[in-house]
């Protein structure tokens, strides 16, 4: 088994703000949403490796806080890479749960929404 996409949910006219953290910030690639849903809003990005995440419009829309997708960067370098990135185009990058997940280093960031997201990559 494998996953293929994590959704989370936007506001009515986020789609900018979500490229901004996702394809700017985090390094993905936005993708062509399918015909059939395009007019529902929202987009989808793809890292290289093929996994997603799918943005989709939510009316009322309220951010996940706790429920979060974890993305695994190659090397320590890349997530601190990522966090610096995220840092300087506003986003609180949150350093504070660094070592609690054995074998691995991480950080959390909100997005421009308000979900929250973790990055981590194996401890050296």
């Amino acid at each position: 088994m494998r996953l293929h996409h994590v959704q989370l949910a936007i506001p009515v006219g986020g789609e900018g703000e979500g490229r901004r953290f996702w394809v700017e910030g985090v390094g993905l690639t936005e993708v062509e949403k399918p015909a059939a849903l395009r007019d529902r809003g929202g987009l989808w990005v793809r890292h290289e490796g093929g996994a997603e995440v799918h943005l989709g419009v939510e009316q009322p829309f309220t951010p996940a806080r706790k429920a979060h997708p974890a993305l695994v960067l190659d090397s320590v370098e890349h997530l601190d890479e990522g966090a610096l990135r995220l840092a300087g185009l506003g986003y609180q990058v949150d350093h504070g749960q660094r070592r609690t997940f054995p074998g691995h280093l991480r950080c959390h960031v909100l997005d421009g929404h308000g979900n929250r997201v973790e990055l981590l990559a194996p401890a050296p």
